[in-house]
Order: C-alpha cells, then structure tokens, then sequence
C-alpha cells in the first residue's frame, strides 16, 4: 500500500510537470486540448489499473502497451510532452516481471517515442537525426538505471534469502541447545541419582540383611546397632533426595570443606560395613564447589563399587591438591579385583568418567587380585 501511494503522488507530480511544460510553449488550443486529454487518460488508467498492477501480474502486458501508446501520442501532439518518458520508463521497469520483458518495454517505449517526435516535427533528415539522438539517449539513461536498479533489487532479495535461512539455521541450532540442554540435564540428574539415593538404598538393603542376620542368630544389641545405622543412612537419602530436588549442593559438604566431608563418608561406611577405610588428605587451598562435589561423588561411587563387589577388609583414600596444578585422589583397596575391560551394565564408572569430563579430569584404574586402585586427576580451581 505504501509503495503504490508514493508512485501515485510520482505519477501525479510528473503529469503536472507536463502540463506546465505544454502551456509554457504556448502550442495551438488543439494541441493544448489533446495533450490534456491523453494525460487525463494516462493519470485515469494508473488510478484504475496501474496501482493493482504492481501487486497483480494479471494486466501487466495491457497495461504496458497502454503507457507506450500514450506516451507516443502524447509526443505526437505535442513534442514537449516527450518528458513523459521521464514517469513512462521507470513505471515499465517497476511493472515489468522480468529482465528480458523491461528491455524489451524499454526498447518499444523509445522506439514509439521516437517515431512519434518524427512525426510531429516533420520526416526531414535533421529532424530525424535529434529524434534518434533523443531515443538514444533516453533509452541510454533507462537502461542504465534499470540495470541498476535492478542489481540492486536483486542483492536485497538475496540478502534477504540469506537472511531467512540464517533466522532458519538460528532456529535449528536453538531446537538443538534446548534438546542439548535437555540431555544433559537428564545426564546429570541420572548422575546424581545413581551417586546418591542409589547408593544410600543399596546401603539400606545391606544394613537391613545384616540387621535380620543379627536378629536371627538373636544378637539383638548387634541388631540394635544395625538398626540405628539404618535409619541413619534412610535419613541421609531423604536429604540427599531433598537436595537434588531444590538442585543445591550434596548434603555431606558444608563450608569447611571436602576435607571434613570425606571424614564423615569414610567414618561412616566403616561403621556401615567394618571395612576399615582410612583417609590422607593434603589440600591447603579452598577448592570450587563444583571440583569438591566431583572428587565427593567420586569416593562415593569407589566405596560403594568396594561395598557390593570387592568383599575387602581395607580401603586406602587419599587426596592430593596442589594450588595452581591439579587435584589427585587416590582409592585403593584390597578385595578381589576385577578385569577392567570386560563390559558391564552398570553405570557407575562411565557416569565417573563423564563427571570428571565435565570439568576437564580424567580416571585411571588397575585391577588385580590382590586389589584396586582407582586416580582421579582434575584441574586444582580454588574458590
């Protein structure tokens, strides 16, 4: 709507122009007639079929015979009137649909125009020659700004095809974070889950065996024991449960450090299953939270691969930080052993690794029948 409302007040402007220009000559009062009647028509015919051209192909070819008709009738009459080119040409470039169809209008258009101003003058050799050399350069002028004009249509459609497909691509990748997002979420979540109610039920099973074990042989002080262990850990995994809920941080760390929490595991799982786990902690420096809830997880999920697996009577932990450098922990045990490569449907190694991945760490681990030993190195990032 816009675009046809500037070319009509364009179409207005230049018909007045040329009625201006066709008095100031001061013609014959038929000259003066016609010329009027053929600019009243030219104005009637953009108000009616022009404007809807530019949006609706339909009448393009009649309406572009009709701007070369009375555009060369109006040079006819009078040859003042030949500035009529000057609305004539860019309206056939603007309506036409095509390259090939504009030149082709614009070589018609000149042409016509050219015959006509012959005409009106008289066929005589000069008179022909300023016709031509008017056609000429009216036509010159037109093609060049066309192909212009045109050049510069064609970059913007372009830019804004690739500026489609970039929103689109924009899109895609946007679909992808969110689902990448998703994922990963759900990885951590499963992580966390597997690291802290699963191993806390698992303890609860094992306790609660062992709590029936002593009840059946009737050491029930023993059982007692067992008991108050378990409502212990029940409690923990509810904290734990709570915790990963509200998304914080792992209940056994607080603001003293990893330290103080590793005691708490070790003493903890030592009075759980009588395994003796002892604990060598060097680390001067405030660790991130985040490098103290990986090095927790894992010490968890070594003690808990010892508890179900290894049957061991010792557990060696240690943890090693140098500020500036890495972090190194140690866990070594002396159960069974087990073969490293062989496949398994566990998740607690591979969610290990893909822990320490995260914050750019690695694992390493030997196994052997007199016991294991599993290292994990990570980036030493202070708080």
């Amino acid at each position: 709507m816009t675009t046809t409302r500037w070319w009509s007040l364009a179409v207005g402007g230049g018909l007045l122009v040329s009625v201006a220009i066709l008095f100031a000559n001061q013609p014959e009062a038929w000259r003066i007639a016609g010329g009027c009647a053929v600019l009243a028509i030219y104005l009637v015919a953009w108000l009616t079929i022009g404007v809807r051209v530019i949006c609706d192909e339909k009448w393009q070819t009649p309406y572009i015979a009709l701007v070369i008709v009375l555009t060369a009738a109006a040079t006819f009459i009078h040859p003042s009137l030949a500035t009529l080119q000057v609305i004539s040409y860019p309206l056939v470039w603007i309506i036409s649909s095509t390259l090939r169809r504009a030149i082709v209008a614009n070589v018609v258009l000149a042409v016509a125009v050219g015959i006509a101003y012959a005409f009106s003058y008289g066929l005589d050799l000069p008179t022909v020659g300023e016709a031509a050399l008017v056609v000429a350069l009216s036509l010159a002028f037109s093609l060049a700004m066309g192909f212009w004009i045109s050049r510069i249509v064609d970059t913007s459609l372009e830019r804004q095809r690739l500026l489609d497909e970039l929103q689109a691509a924009q899109g895609s990748v946007a679909i992808l974070n969110r689902e990448a997002g998703v994922t990963s979420e759900r990885e951590r979540l499963a992580r966390e889950i597997h690291d802290t109610i699963a191993q806390e039920l698992t303890g609860l099973v094992l306790l609660a065996q062992a709590s029936q074990r002593e009840l059946s042989a009737g050491r029930t002080a023993t059982a007692s024991e067992q008991l108050v262990l378990l409502e212990d850990s029940a409690r923990t995994a509810l904290a734990e449960a709570r915790a990963l809920v509200a998304s914080t941080a792992p209940v056994g760390l607080t603001e003293s450090g990893i330290a103080p929490a590793l005691e708490r595991l070790a003493d903890r799982f030592t009075r759980e299953t009588g395994t003796v786990v002892t604990l060598e902690t060097d680390v001067t420096t405030a660790l991130d939270r985040d490098t103290e809830v990986v090095l927790l997880r894992c010490v968890q999920e070594s003690l808990s691969n010892v508890r179900k697996h290894a049957r061991a009577a010792t557990i060696a932990v240690s943890l090693t930080a140098e500020p500036g450098s890495s972090v190194t922990l140690v866990v070594r045990d002396d159960g069974t052993g087990f073969d490293p490569e062989a496949s398994t449907d566990g998740f607690g190694l591979a969610g290990m690794r893909d822990r320490l991945a995260l914050v750019g760490g690695t694992l390493s681990l030997s196994s052997s029948p007199a016991g294991t030993e599993l290292i994990a190195t990570l980036p030493a990032v202070t708080a």
